[in-house]
C-alpha cells in the first residue's frame, strides 16, 4: 500500500475523572471546554481522514456535541488512553492511529503531521515526536518527560528524571542538555496499536508512570518525530493558568 492510500484517525482520549485538576477535560479556557481547544486544533492536521474524542462519560461526549465534535463511548474500566484508542481501533479499519492527548489545547498540528510521516514511511511502527530543550531548568521538572534518542531516530529511553545522568560541572550549559523534550503523542500501524495495548504493564512503566516504556520492554522501536516547538500540557493548575495565558494572546 502506498504512502498516499493510508487512511488516518486521530483518537482523542478523554476521560472525566482526573486526579490533579477534576473535570480536567472540561476545564474552562476563554470560553471553551478543553477538549474543544484540543479537538479543533487536531483538526487542523493535514492528511488525516478522521478526528474522534474518546470518552467514558456522557457530559464530555455533551460538550463535544455541543460543539460539533465527533465522540465515542468507552468503557469506564479501560485504565489508560493507549486503551481508550485500541479500543476505538478495533472496531475501524483506518492503517494509521494517532493518539493525541486530551489535556494538549496547544497542539502544534506539525507534530502530528510529523509523526504521522513516520509512521507511513514503513521505518517505524509506533512513533512520537519531540522537541529540542531551550533551557536546562525544564530538563528537572517531573512533569516534563525527557527522551533519549540514537542515531537512527530511534527511542533509547523516556524517563521524568533528568537523564542521562551527567558528571559534567557545566550543568548550566546547553552542551549538558542531551535529552529532547517528549510530547504526549502517538502514532501507530493498527496492527501494533492493538499488540501493544494488550500486553501486561511492565515494572519500568509503573516506576516512572510512563506507557510508553511498555513498549521499549517488549522490543517495539519507537521512532521519534521532530517538533518544532514543546507545548503545553495540561497536568497542574499552574499549566491551566499559563495555557489560559498563552492563548489569551
Amino acid at each position: 500500500m502506498s504512502k498516499a492510500e493510508q487512511k488516518i484517525c486521530i483518537v482523542i482520549p478523554s476521560r472525566l475523572g482526573s486526579t490533579r485538576i477534576p473535570e480536567k477535560a472540561l476545564a474552562n479556557i476563554h470560553g471553551k471546554p478543553m477538549i474543544q481547544h484540543v479537538y479543533e486544533r487536531a483538526c487542523k492536521v493535514r492528511g488525516v481522514d478522521e478526528v474522534l474524542i474518546a470518552t467514558d462519560h456522557e457530559r464530555i461526549q455533551s460538550a463535544v456535541k455541543s460543539f460539533g465534535g465527533k465522540s465515542v463511548m468507552t468503557p469506564e474500566s479501560l485504565n489508560s488512553g493507549t486503551d481508550r484508542v485500541a479500543f476505538v481501533a478495533k472496531s475501524r479499519s483506518e492503517d494509521i492511529f494517532i493518539n493525541v492527548q486530551g489535556d494538549e489545547p496547544m497542539l502544534d498540528p506539525k507534530s502530528v503531521e510529523s509523526t504521522i510521516e513516520l509512521v507511513k514511511s514503513g521505518r517505524f511502527g509506533m512513533a512520537t515526536p519531540a522537541a529540542d530543550f531551550k533551557e536546562t531548568s525544564t530538563i528537572k521538572n517531573p512533569n516534563i518527560v525527557k527522551v533519549l534518542v540514537a542515531q537512527n531516530g530511534q527511542a533509547i529511553y523516556f524517563s521524568r528524571y533528568p537523564i542521562p545522568y551527567s558528571r559534567l560541572e557545566a550543568k548550566d550549559s546547553k552542551e549538558a542538555i542531551v535529552p529532547k523534550h517528549h510530547l504526549g503523542i502517538y502514532g501507530y500501524t493498527r496492527e501494533i496499536l492493538l499488540h501493544f495495548a494488550g500486553l501486561a504493564p511492565t515494572p519500568i512503566e509503573k516506576a516512572e508512570s510512563l506507557e510508553q516504556l511498555r513498549a521499549l520492554y517488549y522490543g517495539i522501536p519507537i521512532g521519534i518525530a521532530h517538533a518544532d516547538i514543546a507545548t503545553i500540557g495540561v497536568d497542574t493548575y499552574e499549566d491551566l493558568d499559563l495555557v489560559r495565558l498563552q492563548l489569551a494572546v
